[in-house]
């Protein structure tokens, strides 16, 4: 494992993964959950790309990954359609 990935995307490569590292938090989970789409295209091709980061610190980590999903896939559905 040389240097960290500059986009910041979970697995092997990922800076959570170096030695000494601190393990994921919250903004790290809540940027993994926003960037999930592109992180699933990416890692159909890529085997040293993860969705999710297995060096965090737990609920607060997944927490943040959860906004982060939800944030990204909510916005279509929250249109009204009301009867005149």
């Amino acid at each position: 494992m040389g240097r960290a990935n500059m986009f910041a995307v979970a697995g092997p490569g990922s800076r959570y993964g170096l030695p000494g590292a601190i393990p994921a938090g919250f903004w790290a989970g809540l940027w993994h959950g926003v960037i999930s789409p592109i992180t699933l295209l990416v890692s159909l091709f890529d085997s040293d790309v993860r969705i999710y980061e297995r060096n965090n610190n737990g609920r607060f980590y997944e927490i943040g990954f959860l906004l982060g999903v939800s944030a990204t896939f909510s916005g279509g559905g929250a249109r009204v359609v009301t009867a005149s």
